[in-house]
């Protein structure tokens, strides 16, 4: 793929992020496409709204994309987020054998795939998923540390 290929499908993966933001939940947001470029599944955090701690961008799409194709295995499909994947949800990606990865923001707290762990290349692991991050980095990046600055500043007015 391209890499105007890969900023169509994170752009995509943004306008989920907006929908978490939209219900107050930290805005980050997936799309999966098929090795055709469809997008067949999407998903954005639900953690505080499902009181799910489960509940991340990539793991919503992962399921929605199981029942959509009855599996739970995606080989030829890959996975576009615009933050950096946690621990838990590199190692559902790896469980679901998904062929790519790509990320927008990187996390440098939680960040898997190399930011904080280097999870997602251990040789330990029986499947190995291709990842490139930076993808619209500055809008993502930019999304996430405005909705921080948001929180923080409303905070700050309520102990006025």
């Amino acid at each position: 793929m391209s890499i105007r290929d890969h900023s169509y499908y994170m752009t995509k993966a943004y306008q989920e992020a907006l929908k978490a933001k939209k219900i107050g939940e930290i805005p980050v947001g997936a799309v999966i496409v098929n090795k055709d470029g469809d997008i067949v599944a999407t998903g954005y955090n639900q953690t505080i709204s499902s009181n799910d701690s489960s509940a991340h961008a990539e793991i919503v799409a992962l399921r929605a994309l199981g029942q959509r194709v009855s599996n739970y295995r995606f080989p030829d499909y890959s996975i576009y987020v615009t933050l950096e994947p946690c621990c838990m949800c590199a190692m559902a990606l790896i469980h679901a054998r998904l062929k790519n990865l790509y990320f927008g923001a990187y996390d440098l707290k939680t960040g898997a795939c190399g930011s904080a762990f280097n999870l997602i290349s251990d040789p330990k692991h029986n499947h190995k998923i291709m990842f490139e991050g930076g993808i619209l980095k500055k809008e993502c990046s930019a999304l996430l540390s405005d909705f921080f600055k948001e929180r923080r500043q409303a905070k700050k007015e309520l102990k006025r």
